[in-house]
Order: structure tokens, then C-alpha cells, then sequence
């Protein structure tokens, strides 16, 4: 390690005593579970006060912090109030603010392909004027949305012969009138009529007073949709930190948009070869740097990060920096490349350092050194004899996200069983810490996992050839130390505490420390 890196981490962090705190989204004993309520993105807005979950459904669900004034307690004594006070200091508590429908099924008829509605990444938007703003997008279009709060009239009660509006008055009554039933009028108006519009238009205003009360409801509009731009699935999008752009990438495409303009985009980085049976590898996750709005990170299938300044060109196509473990620069064998392959990103606050998440392993590396990553935490590595299984069931292309808490001191990222591993740098336990996400952490796992149909996805193209010859070879076991339909993908840490939540199936559940 450098001693840049070891003046970064001086100071070894306690463990973190880690304790449930909520769950939402429980599926009752007996019910089935829909597709369209699986959780497949969460995400913290920079505050943390607000909690975006996005799910297959297309739909978007914000969850909100509670504070005094939200707290239903409102009248306990003075030392209960002191002691929720302290316990909120430490231990926030969520909840459910809003839902939205952000995304539609839909289908491309020039590609004749179907275009699922799931949601497959959120951001929140920083803003200067404490406005919420969110994008979310599916595997083409990304939308920006406002989230407000606006007064809403309540109608409590209404009378069944109550007059609603004079000028409905004026038009029910004169449309019942023949000609000659209608009594004579003075400059157009009849004065007796004229009286008795009066009166009910006072009688109405005082039934309005009584009928109605203001509600605060919160509601989401779409300002900008941002599509056409991505030939293949989009699988990430980052926020500048300028506040005025961001970037979407595909598997062969980064392309930069301004927030303000949804007609047009730059594609800064291009992958695509000339001739796409040259394919080598696939862009998985693209992230801007949280300080200097120049930078950014994308990862790629065979385990290469390279970091770019869009300073240097247009166009991003050399490297400022390539991160690669040299564990991978030896000897390969049949699944080298495959498990290399990256499935999330993410800096420190402070930029100098970033982590990434493979199959098998989550790395910390030093922005400043590119030799080797500073820490190595193995995930799963009982499972490196069954990745021929892995493989052939398609469990070996899960995605698992990862995230860092606010100091960056820890990190925690997602297993099979739901499982939560939670480490802590310099700690001295490589270990780490594993919670099952359950409200019922005893449970036993059940041993062999679910089959599903094979991904259709770019990324397969430059592993296709592995399948050839390999279809049906098995390691002679179907035994597994742990429950392979149940996976922990997606979670996140709250940007100011130490607080996790994590998405498993329809279920989000959060834990402290």
C-alpha cells in the first residue's frame, strides 16, 4: 500500500454493531410473488432524507425520513420525546412518501423487439434550491422527474341540493324556459331572477366553506425524456458535478447529456468495432467523479476500469488510467474472464479512491496507484468449484451492486441466501460481517436454485464461444452451500450515517449501526 493510501486510512474504524430496522414490502406466508413488484434499483438522495426504489414494474416509490413533526408520538412526556430525539440522531426511519409510474411497456417496430418497462437505474438530481429531482430510465428512455408537494381540496361531504355555481344556476333554469314562459326582463336581465342568483351564490360559498378542507399530496411530473439515443440496453447513468449534465451508458456507447436539453447528446465514448465479430468486450457501469466534473470511470466484461478526462478529446477513446488486478494477468482458465467481469462502481466522497464489484470479489483501489487494489474481499469464494453450474443456470451473470458509506471507511455489497456483506478497511477482518436480509435471519436456505431462461444481452455475445462444447458439463454435484435464487443485488448506504438498505425480491429492508 502507499502512504498516500495509508495517510488516507491512518485510522482503523471500529467494528459496526449492525441491527434490522424496517422492512417494506413484506410478501405475507403463502402469496406470490409478482415480477412486476421485484425491487431492481434503490437509491439515497444526497441528504438521505428522501429513498428512491425502483422496481420491474416500471414504477417508482420515494420514501421520506421522519422527522419531529412526522414522529405519530406527538404526545409523549418530555423524556420519551428526548429519547426518540436521540434515537433518530442515530437511527433514521422511512416512510412511504409517494409512488409514480415512470415507465411503460412498449415495443420497437423497427427492431421488432419488445422494451421492458423496468426500472434500471435511479439518480437523484442535486439542486441548489432544495427541489427533488430524480431520473430514472429502463433499457432505452431516461426521464427526468420533479417530485412536489401541492394543496389538494378534500371534499368531506357534500349536500344532495346544494347549489354548486350561479352561472350553472343561470344555464339549468333558462334552458327549462320556452319564450313565452319567460317573464319580461330589463336590459337583458329579470330582476327577480337577478335576486335569487345572489342568494344562492352565498348560500354556496357557505356550503364550499363547510364541505371542503386542504390536504398536502405529493406529486411527480416528467419535465424532460431523454430517448432514441441508445442502439443497445442502457445499464447505467451517472450525475456530473456540475448539476448540469450526466452521462448514460450502453454496453458499446457513453453518451453526455445536458439536463435542460433531451433533443440531442455527445456520444464521448464508442466501442463498437467495425466489424462486431471483433467484439472482445462490453461496457458494464460508467461513473462521473464526485469532485472534478472532467473525470469519469467505465468499467468493461474483462475487468478493465479505465479512467478518462474529457478535457483530452471529443472523444474518450484513450485512457488517462487503466485499472487491472494483476491476479488476472496470469494463467486463465475456463472462467477467468467471465468472473472478472465488472457489475458496479462506485468513488469515495473525496475521489481517491474507488470500489468495484466482480463475481466473486469486491476491490478497493487508490485513484493515485494502478498496480494493484489496496483491499480484496472475497464474497463467495465457496463457490469458485461450482462455476460450471453457475454458469450453465446463468447465475454466473448476476449483477450484484455495491456501495460506501459516507467517510469511507466501509463497504457492502450483496450475496446469494440475501445476503449483506458489510466490511470495514484496516479493521483487520477480511471476513467482514454477513447479515441475512430477513426479518427471519434463521431460516434455512433452501439448496438448489431456480432455473430461468438465458439473458438475452449484448454482453453474451463476447462470452457466446465459451458455451460451445461446454452445454452440458457439470462439476458432478447440483449441491450448493447456499440458496441461489435468492440474491441480493441492489442496495445502498445512506450518505450521512451508517445505514443500508437493501432490496431483496419485493422486499426493502434497512439496517444501522
Amino acid at each position: 500500500m502507499s502512504s498516500s493510501s495509508r495517510d488516507s486510512f491512518s485510522s482503523p474504524p471500529p467494528p459496526l454493531d449492525w441491527k434490522f430496522s424496517q422492512v417494506f414490502g413484506e410478501t405475507a406466508p403463502g402469496e406470490d410473488l409478482q415480477d412486476a413488484d421485484v425491487v431492481s434499483s434503490v437509491g439515497f438522495e444526497n441528504s438521505g432524507d428522501y429513498l428512491a426504489v425502483g422496481d420491474r414494474g416500471g414504477r417508482v416509490v420515494i420514501f421520506q425520513a421522519k422527522h419531529g413533526k412526522h414522529t405519530p408520538n406527538s404526545f409523549l412526556n418530555r423524556n420519551e420525546l428526548e429519547r426518540l430525539d436521540s434515537t433518530f440522531a442515530t437511527h433514521p426511519e422511512y416512510q412511504y412518501k409517494t409512488e409514480f409510474q415512470s415507465h411503460e411497456p412498449e415495443f420497437d417496430c423497427l427492431k421488432s423487439m419488445e422494451i421492458e418497462e423496468k426500472i434500471n437505474r435511479l439518480k437523484w438530481c442535486s439542486t441548489s434550491n432544495g427541489s427533488l429531482f430524480i431520473l430514472s430510465t429502463n433499457d432505452k428512455t431516461i426521464k427526468l422527474w420533479k417530485v412536489k408537494e401541492k394543496k389538494v381540496k378534500k371534499v368531506s361531504e357534500m349536500e344532495h341540493h346544494s347549489v354548486v355555481c350561479s352561472e350553472n344556476d343561470l344555464l339549468s333554469e333558462g334552458s327549462f324556459m320556452s319564450e313565452l314562459d319567460k317573464p319580461p326582463t330589463t336590459n337583458g336581465y329579470n330582476l327577480d331572477w337577478a335576486e335569487k342568483i345572489a342568494k344562492d351564490t352565498l348560500s354556496s360559498q357557505e356550503v364550499q366553506t363547510k364541505i371542503t378542507h386542504t390536504e398536502e399530496a405529493t406529486r411527480a411530473n416528467c419535465r424532460k425524456v431523454y430517448a432514441h439515443a441508445h442502439d443497445f440496453n442502457i445499464n447505467s447513468i451517472s450525475n456530473n458535478s456540475d448539476g448540469e449534465t450526466f452521462i448514460s451508458s450502453d454496453d458499446l456507447r457513453i453518451n453526455l447529456w445536458n439536463l435542460e436539453i433531451s433533443g440531442q447528446c455527445f456520444n464521448i465514448i464508442d466501442m463498437k468495432p467495425l466489424n462486431m465479430e471483433d467484439l472482445t468486450e462490453v461496457i458494464t457501469v460508467a461513473e462521473f467523479h464526485p469532485i472534478h466534473c472532467n473525470l469519469l470511470a467505465y468499467s468493461s466484461s474483462r475487468g478493465f476500469t479505465r479512467l478518462v478526462d474529457m478535457r483530452q478529446s471529443a472523444i474518450c477513446d484513450h485512457s488517462a488510467r487503466i485499472l487491472k488486478d494483476a491476479e488476472y494477468h496470469g494463467s486463465k482458465s475456463f472462467f477467468t474472464e467471465l468472473i472478472a467481469s465488472i457489475s458496479d462502481m462506485k468513488f469515495t466522497n473525496d475521489g481517491q479512491h474507488i470500489l468495484i464489484r466482480d463475481y466473486m470479489n469486491l476491490k478497493l483501489w487508490d485513484m493515485r496507484m494502478d498496480s494493484s487494489p489496496v483491499a480484496v474481499f472475497k464474497i463467495h469464494e465457496h463457490l469458485r468449484p461450482k462455476l460450471s453450474d453457475l454458469y450453465n443456470d446463468d447465475s454466473i451473470f448476476d449483477k450484484f451492486e455495491c456501495c460506501i458509506s459516507g467517510d469511507g471507511l466501509h463497504f457492502a455489497t450483496g450475496s446469494y441466501s440475501n445476503n449483506l456483506r458489510i466490511f470495514s478497511h484496516g479493521v483487520g477482518n477480511e471476513e467482514g460481517i454477513t447479515i441475512e436480509a430477513s426479518k427471519n435471519p434463521n431460516r434455512r436456505s433452501i439448496l438448489h436454485p431456480a432455473s430461468r431462461p438465458r439473458r438475452s444481452s449484448l454482453s453474451n455475445m463476447t462470452r457466446g464461444f465459451y458455451r460451445q462444447g461446454h452445454e452440458n458439463y457439470r462439476s458432478g454435484s447440483n449441491e450448493f452451500s447456499c440458496n441461489l435464487s435468492s440474491k441480493l443485488l441492489h442496495l445502498a448506504w445512506h450518505p450521512t450515517t451508517n445505514f443500508i438498505a437493501c432490496a431483496s425480491g419485493n422486499s426493502l429492508l434497512m439496517y444501522y449501526a
